[in-house]
Order: structure tokens, then sequence, then C-alpha cells
């Protein structure tokens, strides 16, 4: 006879306390965000009746986090001599932090290993000896100014975490008004398009939204931000955004929903939160520079961050009475993630790839493609034509190798125009191995825009790096994004000797022209024909880069006085395929195909129109499955 879950929240509470012992002196019980968390006078209870625990979140199918009461906590001055004294000074402690809220002290270390202790030991005494609940944290190589930023707004303002968490809580753990059905999705952004990736998953009770981006190609709010002025969308009404990674397309309108009405959570994975807050920040910086209005403002932004909830890859998460969410590596950036979403009791499955790479590199491993169940995938055709084969990743950097040597040889300087998050950390690998080896001309490479930071936050999370990146960081200590051909830039009036100077490489944002640093390289450098501009990312239709990379004989800037400017581009121009993170199009149909269920359903979408189309298409044809190509607003209904 099978067990009867329980229902309710009153249900809930109820199993547990019948389960836990007594003397463990629970307090009480509150739903925080997707967790249900249990205070007790004893936190030490989560080592001392782990069994007992796991029985209950087996039970329950609830996860379950344990904290301590605050009257039993020792004050924050006493409990950090106390940690001082029981941690052992060769893990290299560099900060500790209190949030009274959760009762939680986070630990950071070099050596975090050493912190915890063989079999979570010295973390143990610190819950006996303090009441707080420690939680260790890598000590990145390099510092994140980002990432202290997000964890101060996330302790500065516990208050209000705290009370987003219960709200979020109570919205998850609601009873089911009606039963599990009529799935649909609507294409809010992204459809047969690349930009501004938005699709609205409903069910008969929940309301999700994956990803919220913008289109970087695009000035016109019609065509730049997702189609959030139809009746039928409603911020209020979700129970949740889902972020499947940190480029602008799919997370730059994210706090725009914070700043009209909504108030509920945001689900991505750990780096990703970090990432994501790095770039909207930087969104506003380049809005404000080009005089443009600001869509939304910091403030916003934080809120977003308040409301974040980061998922590790692999763990199942409640996010709505009938919606479960797991995350998988999608292989495209740090912290990409492919979308799993169970609805139901095993009612329908949905996969969304977001953008992923189906293949390895040097900076990421391969997207994961394990899923018991896959009743719909919503699958990226970006480089999805016939056309778009890609050569191996041995044949794109042998190609970047030559044309950076042929450019250096004539005394040249190569721009490598990079998105500050994925390409750039793949290409400095890349840089440094071949100079090393003595395959690549010696020369200065040149470092300039958010790449520092973005790759100091690369550094803070190598566990979801590539292994070979990853057991570098972790097991030699070493950081492979420093190197000593690397020059960070760190203050414009650098500039001039490097644009001046000797034949060098050039590696700065924006991956599409569109703002930053590489502008000014790109102004005063391509007027002469010895130099070279190489594209290795995508080139969305209406940015400079796309312009540029056509081969047009000029374009037009607006400087920084306001005023047009018109650039002769005599310079050679080169775009290296292979080193992009989207799958090509024998990746993506390979992906498909190598499920471990076959889908009933196909959705193609962030590609261009005749792309999207040709894939769907395809796949109809060769595969027998309903695959299509929706268009903007359009809705299909699943079950």
């Amino acid at each position: 006879m099978g067990v009867t879950l329980p229902e309710n929240k009153v249900e809930i509470r109820q199993t547990i306390l019948s389960h836990i012992p007594k003397e463990a002196e629970i307090t009480r019980i509150e739903f925080e965000g997707p967790s249900l968390a249990i205070y007790t006078k004893k936190p030490e209870i989560r080592v001392t009746h782990s069994r007992v625990i796991t029985d209950i979140v087996n039970l329950i199918k609830k996860r379950i986090v344990i904290r301590s009461d605050p009257s039993v906590r020792i004050p924050e001055s006493e409990a950090r001599k106390v940690i001082t004294n029981i941690i052992p000074s060769e893990a290299e402690v560099t900060n500790v932090l209190f949030d009274p809220t959760l009762g939680e002290v986070i630990i950071e270390a070099k050596k975090p290993g050493l912190a915890i202790g063989k079999n979570g030991v010295t973390l143990q005494e610190i819950v006996v000896k303090t009441r707080w609940i420690p939680r260790v944290l890598r000590s990145p190589p390099k510092q994140s100014k980002i990432i202290a930023h997000v964890r101060h707004s996330l302790y500065s303002g516990s208050k209000d975490r705290e009370r987003v968490l219960r709200n979020i809580g109570e919205r998850i753990y609601r009873p089911l008004i009606y039963e599990v059905g009529d799935v649909r999705v609507t294409m809010l952004g992204g459809a047969r398009e690349v930009g501004r990736s938005a699709i609205l998953v409903e069910t008969r009770e929940s309301h999700v939204l994956l990803d919220c981006g913008i289109n970087p190609g695009s000035t016109r709010p019609f065509e730049a931000f997702p189609r959030f002025d139809v009746a039928q969308f409603d911020p209020a009404d979700l129970d949740a955004v889902v972020i499947s990674h940190a480029h602008l397309d799919h997370c730059g309108f994210l706090p725009f929903l914070y700043k009209y009405g909504y108030n509920g959570p945001t689900y991505c994975s750990v780096p990703n939160l970090s990432l994501m807050t790095l770039l909207q920040l930087d969104y506003l910086d380049v809005l404000a520079k080009q005089g443009l209005t600001l869509p939304y403002d910091q403030k916003n932004v934080r809120e977003s961050v308040l409301h974040t909830i980061p998922l590790r890859f692999g763990v199942v998460t409640d996010i709505a009475p009938d919606i479960r969410l797991t995350l998988h590596n999608a292989g495209h950036i740090l912290g990409s993630s492919i979308i799993h979403l169970h609805i139901g009791e095993g009612y329908h499955n949905i996969v969304y790839t977001g953008d992923f790479k189906y293949g390895k590199t040097m900076l990421l491993e391969a997207a994961a493609k394990d899923f018991p169940r896959v009743e719909t995938i919503i699958t990226e055709g970006t480089y999805s034509a016939p056309g778009d084969i890609m050569p191996s990743r041995a044949e794109a950097e042998q190609k970047l190798v030559t044309v950076i040597n042929e450019t250096l040889s004539r005394g040249g300087k190569a721009m490598i125009p990079v998105p500050a998050v994925g390409r750039a950390q793949e290409i400095m690998l890349i840089l440094d191995d071949y100079m090393r080896r003595g395959l690549l001309k010696e020369a200065p490479v040149f470092i300039e825009g958010m790449i520092s930071e973005a790759t100091a936050i690369h550094t803070a999370y190598p566990e979801y790096l590539a292994r070979e990146v990853r057991n570098t960081i972790l097991n030699q200590g070493v950081n492979p994004f420093e190197s000593d051909y690397f020059t960070v830039v760190e203050h414009p009036s650098a500039r001039d000797d490097i644009i001046e100077g000797e034949p060098s490489i050039i590696v700065a944002t924006a991956g599409m022209l569109e703002g930053g640093p590489i502008i000014e390289y790109f102004q005063r450098l391509a007027h002469d024909k010895r130099n070279s501009i190489i594209f290795v990312s995508y080139q969305i239709e209406g940015t400079l880069g796309r312009r540029v990379q056509k081969g047009v004989p000029e374009v037009s800037i607006l400087n920084s006085e306001g005023k047009i400017k018109v650039i002769k581009c005599n310079l050679e121009v080169h775009t290296v395929e292979g080193f992009s993170g989207h799958s090509d199009r024998r990746q993506i149909i390979g992906y498909i195909r190598k499920l471990a269920s076959k889908p009933e359903h196909i959705i193609v979408c962030h590609g261009e129109r005749s792309k999207c189309i040709g894939l769907a298409d395809y796949l109809r044809a060769r595969y027998k499955i309903d695959a299509v190509a929706p268009d903007i607003l359009e809705t299909i209904r699943l079950r």
C-alpha cells in the first residue's frame, strides 16, 4: 500500500513533530522559500538525528534545513572567538559573517576542507559550542567586488530576506485548488529571434516565467523588451521566475519585474546570482552613459538579489504547488542551466535548454542530457541551419592563433571583442596555453572591461568549471586565468600607450561592439589595415558587431560627446567559429536524439526566423515529432 503524502502546511508540521523526539526541543517550523526550516534549541540534531531527518525528507518529499532558536545562540563577538579557536589556522579563514535572521555564520576560508574537518567534525563542534549553524565557503583566489556586494546585500537585508522567504514559502505550499492540467507555453520573447528571451509556462494552478532578457540589438522598447504588455501577463500572478544564465538577453530585464509588482522568487544556479547582478549593473551604467532611459534602477537590482534563491545542479525544488524544478549544467557559460520542470506527479515534464553547448570545452563540461522523462523540450536554434556546422575546437584554436600571428607579424594589433562572461575566460586560457607552448608569438595581452571581475567570479566557483581547470584551482592552488602575458588595464588613460605602442592583443568587452572599452580601441585602430578584429561570439542582428562582421566599408558611431562619428573599416575582419558556447545543428539534433525518452513536443526558439522554422520542419519530418517554431505571443497547449 502506498504512503499518503501530507498535503497541507498543518499536516506537514504534524508529520515532522510526530517523527522527531521531544528531546530535540523543536520551537517552531517555518516555510522559508522552497525549504522547511526547523528551529530547535539543540541544532546539533542535524548530526545526532540525521537519520530521522532523512526519513522525514523521504516521507514528505520536501527540503529541510535545521536552524538554531535565537534564544540559545551565544553573542556574535563570543562566537567569533570560539570559531577562531576551533578552526585550525592552516584553513586560512579570510572572513566570518553572521546572519542573525537565519542563525547562520558564514566562514570564508582558502582551504575549506580544513575548516570543515574530517566528516564535518569541526563544524559540529562549532554548532555545539556556539549554537550558530556554520556554512563554509571557499575564498576565491581573486577577490570579487560583486560577490562581496551580493553577500553584503543579503546579510544587511536579512530581515527583508526573512520576510521574502516566508512569503514565498506560503505561496509554494498553498493548497491546490484545481487538479493538475492544461499546460501551456506562451512566447513573450526569443521566438524566431535572438534576444529578449522570456517564456511563460502556465498550468491551471501556477505561472512560471523562464528567462527575462533584453534584445541588445534594439533600442525600441517594443522590440528590445519581452511583451509584458499583453493582458494575459501580470507580474503579480507569477509563482516563480527561473533564469537559465547570466547573459543580458536572458536576464537583463529581470529587475523590471520587481519594479512593477512582482514580489516572488527568482531561481538560478549559484554562480548565476553574482554574474547576472554584475551584468545588470553594467547594463544600467552603459545606458546612463548613452543618455538613454533606464527601465529600472540599482534599487530594483538589489530587490532581485534579495528575492533570488540560488540552487545547485541536480537539487529538486518545489517552486509552485504543482511544479518542481531541477537545474542541470548547460555548458554555455559559468552556471548556465538546463531547466527541468516536473509538473504534477508525473503529469508532464518540460526541459528548456536555454543556450547550451553539447560538447566539452576548455572551460566547461558538456551539457547534461540524462532526464528520466521528457515530454516537451524547448531548444535554442541559434546555429541550427543546415550550413551551421562548426569546426572542431582544435581547428578553431588553430585559426585564431594563425590570424593573431599574421597580424602581429605585420606590426598590427589584434582586437578580440568578447562577452565578459564565458568567451573571455575561454580565450584567455587559449592565449596563455599557446604562448606557453611557443605556438603563438609572444606579445602583450591587454585585458579590459568587466573581464577581470567576471574572471574572479569564475575562480570563486571552480566546481562549475571543466574538470582540468577545476583541478588546477582546487588541487594545485593555481589560478589559470592569471598569466605573465596578461596586463589588466586598470584605467582608460592607459589606452593611448596601448594603441600607439608595439604589436599586441587586446581582449575587451563588449562582444558585439555595443558599448564597453572595445569601442574606443575599434574607433582608433579600424583605419589601419595592419590591424585585425576577430569575432569569436555570436553577433545579434542590429548590433555594431554584426555590421562590421558583414564587411561594411564604414560605420557610424555615437562618440562620448554625443556626436556621430564615421569610422573607416580598413582593418581585417575575421570570424572564428567554433568558440561559440552554443550548440551547432549537428549537436542540437544529436542532443535530442540521445535523450533517454523521446519527447512528444519540440519547441524551437532563440534563433533567426528561417533557422527556427527550418529546424522544426526537419525534426518533424525526420523523427515524426510535433516540432514547432512559434512566433512572438503564440501560445502552445502541451496537455
